[in-house]
């Protein structure tokens, strides 16, 4: 689910709220980056089992509606229960690894705040293509899951409300609300009517390297934070240390650690995924500065013979 790029990622937000609080705890930075890790999973979690919940709104919603007083909003269509039967929204809300998951990490959060879950629904029911849905008697399969892949791209991950409730709960969340809701969409258009329970359940890393990789690299750039830092000012002698950009910075002595410290990544591959990650989180003209400075060492450790790369590295 994370790649490699999301776990530099991870890092770097680690460093740099490292160099916010001025906390030089090694031992603390380590459990903040784990914590950011795990914590994705429990949003990818709470944002497939608010599927679930619409799927439980609606099964109460129906059952209000055959009141005389409510009768008139499911009267106009002829299957008035034809989403609550949606098949690929029961196959989530009947997903006992699913809930197992949600109780084993006390995600409680729908429950406490059915109110948003309430704002989805109602934007739901005045969807367009859920209304044309609804109008059609039956349904297979490919329409059911065609109609919830629509509602999560067009309602779901672009409500401002449920963003706003996430990027209040976590601080890491902020980043990760798109990588989730991005792997989400592609997990419901993959999934098919033989899946089993476990496709819902992906694994957080590719595997235990991948963790590993995450602990050295916040290890060793912070451990040898001033000799980097003595790099790059010897490669910016113009440049006031205070002029760099804490964010570029970060990201220069994280790309320096892998350059010398990690032999099996490729140098163009741990150039190139830091000069996409500042274009992402820093300033218009720092992966120019970056790439700038990076070329610079990476010939001066290729002549010194400081620059040993062995096998074919791991995006």
């Amino acid at each position: 689910m994370l790649t490699r790029r999301q776990i530099r990622v991870k890092v770097m937000q680690c460093i740099y709220a490292l160099t916010l609080s001025h906390d030089e705890s090694l031992e603390k930075q380590k459990k903040f980056l784990r914590t950011s890790i795990d914590n994705t999973y429990n949003l990818y979690l709470l944002v497939l089992s608010l599927l679930a919940e619409l799927h439980k709104m609606e099964a109460n919603f129906i059952k209000l509606s055959s009141k005389k007083y409510l009768n008139e909003d499911v009267q106009k269509f002829p299957n008035p229960d034809k989403f609550l039967n949606n098949a690929l929204l029961n196959k989530i809300s009947t997903n006992t690894l699913l809930h197992d998951e949600l109780v084993k990490r006390k995600l409680k959060n729908w429950d406490l705040h059915q109110d948003y879950v309430k704002i989805v629904f109602r934007e739901i029911k005045k969807n367009e293509i859920y209304e044309e849905y609804m109008l059609l008697d039956n349904s297979n399969y490919t329409e059911d899951k065609n109609l919830i892949v629509h509602l999560f791209k067009e309602v779901i991950a672009p409500n401002e409300r449920i963003y706003e409730y996430f990027e209040d709960d976590k601080l890491t969340w902020v980043d990760d609300i798109p990588l989730v809701n991005t792997f989400v969409l592609k997990q419901l258009r993959k999934v098919n009517a033989e899946s089993g329970q476990s496709f819902f359940l992906p694994k957080l890393l590719k595997d235990s390297d991948d963790m590993v990789f995450a602990e050295q690299l916040l290890t060793k750039t912070l451990l040898n934070n001033t000799k980097f830092e003595e790099e790059i000012q010897v490669k910016t002698p113009n440049w006031d240390k205070d002029r760099i950009a804490d964010i570029d910075a970060i990201l220069l002595k994280m790309a320096i650690c892998e350059l010398t410290n990690f032999p099996s990544i490729p140098e163009r591959v741990t150039i190139n995924e830091y000069l996409e990650i500042a274009k992402e989180y820093s300033t218009p003209k720092s992966s120019i500065f970056i790439n700038g400075i990076l070329d610079k060492l990476v010939k001066e450790y290729r002549a010194s013979g400081k620059l040993k790369k062995t096998g074919r590295g791991l995006l």
